[in-house]
């Protein structure tokens, strides 16, 4: 109001002014409304981010046949990253585990990294892996090429 007042007597004689001010604070109270009943409705529209956000899950897997690779799949369609730990199934049978994991995780946009010796993360789209994880071993023929 102190600004108002230099204005009123700098521009304005007591008559002008009680007139603009009568004017303008009566303008001011029906955009208040407006703007809270606006308001009010917009509030209904808004979702909480806590509400909307899943979480998210890492499924670990120890595959004991090929056939448990649909499994590992399935959690892989509904988006949630699968560390598999092929170490306690036979070489020839855990290729081919992975073979048909790359597949599937090339049709969802995902991403398959090996994290230890027959360990792999497989991870969907909406899940980024960043860094690396080197793998050292003592004997090297132990580590056979996938």
């Amino acid at each position: 109001m102190g600004i108002i007042k230099k204005f009123k007597n700098y521009f304005l004689d007591e008559e002008e002014y009680d007139d603009y001010e009568e004017e303008y604070f009566e303008g001011e109270e029906e955009e208040e409304v407006s703007k809270s009943s606006a308001q009010g409705q917009s509030k209904q529209n808004v979702v909480s981010l806590q509400s909307v956000q899943k979480s998210s899950k890492v499924v670990l897997y120890e595959p004991r046949v090929y056939a448990e690779a649909q499994e590992i799949a399935d959690h892989l369609k509904s988006r949630r990253a699968v560390v598999v730990n092929l170490q306690r199934i036979p070489h020839d049978q855990a290729k081919r585990i992975v073979d048909f994991l790359s597949g599937t995780v090339y049709a969802i946009g995902g991403d398959i990294q090996q994290v230890g010796p027959k360990i792999f993360l497989c991870t969907p789209d909406n899940v980024d892996v960043t860094g690396s994880i080197s793998i050292v071993s003592d004997d090297e023929s132990s580590m056979k090429r996938w």
